[in-house]
């Protein structure tokens, strides 16, 4: 289990990184964004994520972190397809779509953390959050990749940004695919009240 979400993770978290990395090069040279609109905006997204990181940590005591996290890639694919539908130069939907991107950039990362550290065998958390990292940085090519692909066959960022949509939908798929109490059991740790 603790596997399974690892590589759901390393997918998700890359559309993840993929759209804030591009987030700027979108906003510059498809919605034609000046940089100072674009760093306030970063800037805010920065404010907004520690909102968003405490706002999912509340869902999930309610709901459990698999499904506040799956809550979160929703709204992942709700941001990569506004995005495309966004139209130039329209600055409160540019700024409503940052506050958007701040809540779930927030909430999900630290979310994931947290959820994969109820899957790690007490006095391995080195071990395993080595692997995460590595992981994490092994794979963050792909999503800029793809972006840049798009881009290429398409002469375009919309459909670029859109593609993105992948790396959600297999995450949300894997994501799926893990069974909380048995990995938090096999991890010899103890489920928390609501999983």
């Amino acid at each position: 289990m603790t596997l399974t979400f690892l590589v759901a993770y390393l997918f998700f978290n890359d559309g993840i990184q993929t759209v804030i990395v591009t987030s700027s090069t979108y906003g510059e040279k498809e919605l034609g964004f000046e940089t100072s609109v674009l760093i306030a905006t970063i800037l805010m997204v920065q404010f907004v994520a520690f909102g968003g990181a405490l706002l999912f940590g509340s869902a999930a005591n309610r709901y459990g972190a698999k499904a506040t996290i799956m809550t979160g890639l929703v709204l992942w694919m709700t941001i990569v397809t506004v995005a495309f539908f966004l139209p130039r130069k329209n600055l409160v939907l540019f700024l409503l779509m940052g506050v958007l991107i701040g809540l779930v950039l927030g909430g999900t990362q630290a979310l994931s953390r947290s959820f994969f550290s109820q899957l790690i065998p007490r006095g391995r958390e080195a071990e395993y959050f080595s692997l995460y990292q590595a992981g994490e940085r092994g794979t963050s090519w792909l999503g800029t990749l793809i972006f840049g692909l798009v881009h290429q066959w398409t002469d375009s960022y919309r459909p670029a940004v859109f593609a993105l949509m992948v790396f959600f939908v297999v995450g949300i798929v894997l994501l799926s695919r893990v069974d909380v109490r048995r990995g938090i059991a096999e991890a010899g740790n103890q489920a928390p009240s609501v999983l």
